[in-house]
């Protein structure tokens, strides 16, 4: 019961993590039918920037944990809103009334670009960086499962912080506005909603959403690479298409399952067949995820849509 509760809570940490990158898709896409592939590599930008901000903290002689830990969130939540609003502005307006590939492969390259730049430019990027522990490490014993607190306070943060974008799509003026834009931005338009200020500021939730996302998996593992973005943005993209894209309780339940594929695969795979380690439990994943995806394209909660006669 003890190795089971600690697997079922690897899935939740994992899938908040997800959900958390997902969301930012369904929101890009909501907004703009556009795909936006380098929402993987601003993850990564921010908790390089989150990284910087902790180190300026300490050469400024601040030792204090909960300073350092604010100064991270509010820097990668700035550096990561302000480039998902220059992105929007600079290259996914313009190409508004492209072919989708167009913008589609510009993200890509962009992808690659904020990637290489960091490796390149960052002190040592090339290299694993370590993330400062900042959170308690204490553990909460539960007859023979141990909680650590530290891992409940990012399980907690995470599931906050999607409440909260909710909250604000479903529940306040900027989310009526941003779900009006959404619907039909024509008709947004003509109603007098400011259009361009919309589609800025969803690109930088967005992209907050994935940098707080980043804070936390270099919270939970202790570390951060250059490459973090990759895999964390396909899988969030994935989760968003099996959950649904376009629908932000899809992007949820998708992150959530795609976090169980792998916990289910990284401990059924060595119990079934003993060659097969648990690192392949991002190809059981997938595999599994392309199965559903051709079983139900649409995803397991499809958008709803309507025609306008």
């Amino acid at each position: 019961m003890s190795i089971l509760s600690q697997y079922i809570f690897n899935g939740l940490m994992l899938g908040v993590m997800y959900a958390m990158v997902a969301v930012g898709f369904t929101l890009f896409f909501g907004v703009l039918d556009v795909i936006k592939f380098s929402h993987g590599d601003t993850l990564m930008v921010g908790a390089f920037a989150g990284l910087a901000a902790s180190i300026g903290v300490i050469q400024l002689g601040i030792g204090s944990s909960t300073i350092q830990l604010i100064a991270i969130i509010v820097c990668a939540l700035c550096v990561t809103g302000l480039l998902g609003a220059v992105i929007a502005k600079f290259l996914i307006l313009p190409l508004r009334h492209s072919p989708p590939l167009n913008t589609l492969l510009a993200t890509l390259m962009l992808g690659t670009v904020l990637r290489e730049a960091v490796r390149l430019f960052y002190p040592d990027g090339s290299n694993p960086k370590p993330f400062p522990a900042l959170l308690p490490t204490s553990s909460i014993e539960i007859g023979s499962f141990s909680l650590r607190v530290d891992n409940m306070i990012l399980l907690v943060a995470g599931v906050m912080a999607i409440a909260g974008v909710h909250f604000l799509i479903t529940r306040t003026r900027l989310g009526m506005a941003i779900r009006a834009v959404a619907q039909d931005s024509e008709t947004a338009r003509i109603m007098g909603i400011n259009f361009e200020a919309i589609v800025l500021i969803t690109f930088a939730l967005g992209s907050g959403m994935a940098a707080l996302a980043g804070v936390m998996n270099g919270l939970y593992y202790n570390e951060i690479n250059f490459n973090i973005g990759l895999l964390m943005g396909v899988i969030g993209f994935s989760a968003a298409i099996l959950g649904g894209l376009g629908n932000i309780y899809g992007a949820i339940l998708g992150g959530f399952l795609f976090a169980a594929l792998q916990v289910l695969g990284s401990a059924a795979l060595p119990a079934l067949i003993t060659d097969i380690p648990s690192a392949y439990k991002d190809v059981f994943a997938f595999a599994v995820v392309i199965i559903l995806m051709a079983w139900k394209p649409t995803g397991l909660i499809a958008e709803k849509s309507s025609e306008r006669v």
